[in-house]
């Protein structure tokens, strides 16, 4: 798989490429983030539901955009392109559009990302789908119907974005639905905050060892309208505490919430324990203060289990390279189903900054440090984690990030709120 990959990206011709010369981090900036994606994506799959929610703060993600846009079709073939958040939902949003036939389409790497485990819990419950070209694979060929059976069997470790697709309907179905979570559960953290979403919409629901109930949910009146604030993102925010750890100044993110339901809120207990960097809350501005720790002795290494938050992985392998720190990171068996095999992309773009790795199907080390290249230049594989977690190296050299628009799949502002804390 490996040769696979470098055989594919050696071949890419960049067509934009960033340059970042070696800067330094400007004391007390602010950087003020848009709404969470994995929030906001399960808000538009719940307001096309029910029509009973106002969203404020809503991502100005691409994947959030092309999800809003795919709402709104009614054409017969749906292209979500790259957003495989918007394939999982939309699977399941339109099995239970009765009436309606949908081809659901993306693009040659969304046609290679498996979704066989959530098509066929939803041909469980009695829907009708057809793979249009490879078995487990998009296309898909969906015909909306009455959903009326009541419990589906689904395998817990693959991805959370299968079981939320579920659970996002589930409140509509005239029975509710029963899920049953066969084995040990990853990202369980971002099924939580599905759970703690359908709460707060009024949908009644229980997490008890590996069952999840969710009971049928009935919009009575306008009076039952629901104003949702989305939270910015903590997973884009996992980008500037590698910057603050790096930087070694203070600075400040809005808007965040002390307690929220986001599984890479983990961030700041990880970049506290293993980089001294402090996170100060300010509940009334809603504000992030990450303040380094002048006396902070950094670990002889760095063990830890990421099943709950594997995609701030990246994030944290770079700034642990940067800092000669050596890892052994697990609990990433979902990075190599993402928008490209994670881990071997940071198996070879981490040896560019000079830090060799071994890498699994589960995990990745580091096994040695050497100096880092000269004219860097990080291919993204067309992956927006890997054009921003490898940014932060700019603090201690110069780099190139290629395919530099890839950001825009989540954090499309990425670049000029880096630029406004940096000086060259």
């Amino acid at each position: 798989m490996l040769d696979d990959l470098k055989s594919d990206v050696y071949n890419i011709k960049s067509e934009e490429t960033m340059k970042l010369e070696k800067s330094t981090l400007v004391e007390n900036k602010t950087v003020q983030i848009s709404g969470s994606k994995s929030i906001s994506n399960r808000l538009l799959i719940l307001e096309s539901l029910f029509s009973n929610i106002k969203i404020g703060n809503l991502s100005n993600s691409q994947d959030t955009q092309l999800l809003k846009k795919a709402l709104s079709e009614t054409t017969e073939v749906v292209d979500i392109h790259h957003a495989g958040t918007a394939m999982r939902f939309l699977t399941s949003y339109y099995s239970i559009t009765e009436g309606k036939t949908t081809i659901l389409t993306g693009s040659k790497r969304m046609k290679e990302r498996p979704i066989k485990n959530l098509v066929s819990a939803l041909q469980d419950l009695g829907v009708e789908i057809e793979y249009m070209e490879n078995e487990g694979f998009p296309p898909l060929k969906i015909t909306g119907k009455k959903i009326t059976q009541t419990q589906v069997n689904v395998p817990a470790n693959i991805s959370s974005q299968f079981i939320t697709s579920l659970l996002l309907i589930a409140g509509k179905l005239e029975n509710g639905l029963e899920i049953n979570l066969v084995g040990d559960i990853t990202s369980r953290s971002y099924i939580e905050m599905t759970l703690d979403i359908l709460t707060k919409f009024g949908i009644k629901n229980s997490f008890e060892g590996n069952t999840i109930k969710v009971e049928p949910f009935n919009v009575n009146n306008e009076s039952s309208i629901i104003n949702y604030e989305v939270e910015s993102d903590w997973s884009s925010a996992s980008y500037f505490y590698s910057i603050a750890a790096l930087g070694r100044e203070t600075m400040h993110l809005k808007s965040f919430y002390k307690e929220s339901t986001q599984g890479d809120s983990a961030i700041a207990k990880i970049y506290e324990e293993f980089f001294g960097i402090k996170t100060i809350y300010s509940e009334d501005e809603h504000k992030l203060t990450l303040q380094p720790d002048p006396n902070f002795s950094f670990p002889e290494k760095i063990i830890l289990d990421m099943n709950n938050c594997p995609d701030i992985a990246q994030t944290l392998c770079v700034t642990a390279a940067a800092l000669k720190i050596p890892f052994d990171i697990s609990g990433l068996g979902t990075l190599k189903v993402k928008e490209t095999d994670r881990l071997s992309a940071l198996h070879i773009e981490l040896q560019k900054l000079g830090t060799e790795t071994e890498i699994t199907d589960l995990t990745i080390k580091s096994i040695g440090f050497n100096e880092p290249q000269e004219n860097i230049s990080i291919r993204t594989y067309q992956d927006h984690r890997m054009a921003m977690s490898f940014a932060p190296f700019c603090l201690i050299k110069e780099l190139n990030i290629e395919e530099e628009d890839v950001v825009e799949k989540s954090y499309p502002m990425f670049w000029k709120d880096l630029d406004s804390i940096l000086t060259r």
